[in-house]
């Protein structure tokens, strides 16, 4: 369904996309509800899409009443795009097929995506000319920018609360509730 060799580029994926340290490390992620916001997602939706694992945070699982799961920026990003590709009528099958593919990408590899999908198929298109290629077949009704998703995902977090997966908050993120209350027992 998804064409195109994987690129792995191992660890410090999220430094290689905030080179001005605004992610800071492997350990900071995004916990669920925010997930939820970023994404424009329900709840419900995270919670059966990690349970099946369409899209599972790869910072935290939960584990057991109570746990938190904390979600990277790239498992934000294929919540965004799960969304946008359920939106469009793709079925769970071929979107779990290009969620699959995008996995084994790098950070950097996947800046220059671009999905396309006739609501049955989807197809990756890694050049102008393969886009048009794809339109000029009459295949491709509509296409998601992963580029652009990455921006919108990277100006939309900064109005959420980062953690860290030790439990600290992560430099720089705004305090939420609990976050303040934390502080406060410590101190």
């Amino acid at each position: 369904m998804v064409e195109g060799a994987p690129a792995h580029t191992g660890a410090g994926e999220q430094g290689a996309l905030f080179p001005d340290a605004s992610v800071p490390d492997e350990l900071v992620g995004y916990r669920g509800p925010a997930a939820c916001q970023i994404a424009g997602i329900t709840y419900r939706q995270l919670d059966y899409w990690a349970r099946t694992d369409l899209v599972a945070p790869t910072i935290r699982s939960a584990h057991g009443s109570g746990s938190q799961r904390l979600y990277s920026f790239k498992d934000l990003l294929a919540l965004k795009v799960v969304k946008r590709l359920l939106d469009t009528g793709v079925s769970l099958q071929n979107i779990r097929l290009a969620v699959d593919h995008l996995r084994a990408r790098g950070i950097r590899d996947l800046a220059g995506i671009t999905l396309l999908s006739d609501g049955t198929t989807v197809y990756e298109c890694a050049s102008p000319e393969e886009v048009v290629d794809l339109l000029q077949g009459g295949q491709g009704v509509f296409g998601i920018a992963i580029g652009g998703a990455m921006r919108e995902i990277t100006g939309t977090i900064r109005d959420f609360p980062a953690e860290r997966a030790d439990g600290l908050i992560a430099e720089d993120s705004p305090p939420d509730e609990l976050s303040r209350r934390r502080a406060k027992r410590i101190s």
